[in-house]
């Protein structure tokens, strides 16, 4: 059986799905940009929660950027905008919102309130259903629209994120989706292997914005160790291969976390922060700095929506 709850706990307004039978527990902050900040599941004769996540909700407010925008909902763009400016629909706009560097950083939602519209719970699952309708307020971004953002927690620690965009501007709106949970097994990444199915990297200037052009890649295309490997670039996804497309294996724990994105999520950003503590997995529906060059940015008819599906599960290993 399934449970949904809800509790205040250092600071937090939480919302924790748990799975009676495993006791796997998910926690939501819907006031906090509805971040996911714990999944803790029983491996071993012990808890562990796979989710780098805050300590209280003053450590989300001060630090959020510092400790790099970790579980954050990106959007309505993802990663950077170069110069913090774009052009769409013959106007310029400047982005006010978190700025690094000159460029535009990781959406204007991150730090949103989110409301609960709805939660259930039953024999095969647990979810709740949360929404922010954006109202314009950024000069760089005055669109009026709403993200929904829901979370299922099914048997075998399997968790559906799924997040909806609705168009409720009188014009067109550019769209782009993305997720930056920092994944960890309380130890050194180092230790850990990787694997993902890509065919291409993003190339990337000094800024980190695309160039254009697309590099081969398919150095883990099987399960490596990290090593003192550093990362912060995006892939395209290879969904001729089966899922899942990405998996994270901790060889000592002996668990794996299995990332299974929708199609609407066709690129991979990695990122590994200096303290290596964890590793930053993100879907993305467009490359960075899509309002400018395009790809894979969704252009959204008024009263239009466009969903973006991802599950992660956590196993352990024989």
């Amino acid at each position: 059986m399934f449970e949904v709850s809800r509790i205040t706990e250092a600071g937090f307004d939480k919302v924790i799905l748990k799975d009676a039978a495993t006791d796997t527990r998910v926690e939501i902050i819907p006031s906090c940009g509805a971040i996911l900040n714990t999944f803790t599941v029983a491996v071993n004769e012990t808890f562990i929660n796979v989710i780098d996540g805050f300590e209280n909700e003053e450590d989300f407010r001060v630090n959020v950027a510092a400790k790099g925008f970790k579980s954050c909902k990106l959007s309505p763009f993802a990663c950077r905008i170069n110069n913090a400016t774009y052009a769409f629909g013959k106007k310029d706009y400047t982005i006010e919102k978190f700025l690094l560097n000159g460029s535009a950083l990781h959406g204007l939602l991150y730090d949103a309130a989110f409301i609960i519209t709805a939660t259930w719970d039953n024999e095969k699952s647990a979810g709740v259903s949360l929404q922010h309708q954006y109202s314009g307020s950024d000069k760089g971004y005055p669109f009026k629209y709403t993200c929904a953002v829901t979370y299922e927690l099914k048997k075998d620690n399997a968790l559906t994120i799924t997040t909806t965009i609705t168009n409720n501007d009188e014009g067109l709106i550019p769209v782009q989706d993305g997720w930056h949970p920092y994944f960890s097994f309380g130890g050194n990444i180092d230790e850990l292997q990787l694997e993902f199915q890509s065919k291409e990297m993003v190339e990337f200037d000094t800024a980190l914005i695309p160039t254009g052009k697309l590099l081969p890649y398919q150095e883990y295309g099987a399960l490596q160790k990290i090593g003192a490997a550093e990362f912060d670039n995006c892939f395209t996804v290879n969904f001729a291969e089966c899922q899942p497309l990405c998996v994270l294996r901790d060889p000592v724990n002996k668990m794996q976390l299995a990332i299974y994105p929708d199609k609407s999520y066709p690129y991979l950003q990695i990122y590994t922060p200096p303290h290596r503590k964890s590793i930053a997995i993100e879907n993305l529906s467009a490359v960075p700095d899509a309002f400018n060059n395009g790809v894979g940015l969704k252009v959204l008819a008024p009263g239009a929506t466009e969903s973006f599906i991802t599950t992660y599960t956590i196993t352990s290993l024989p």
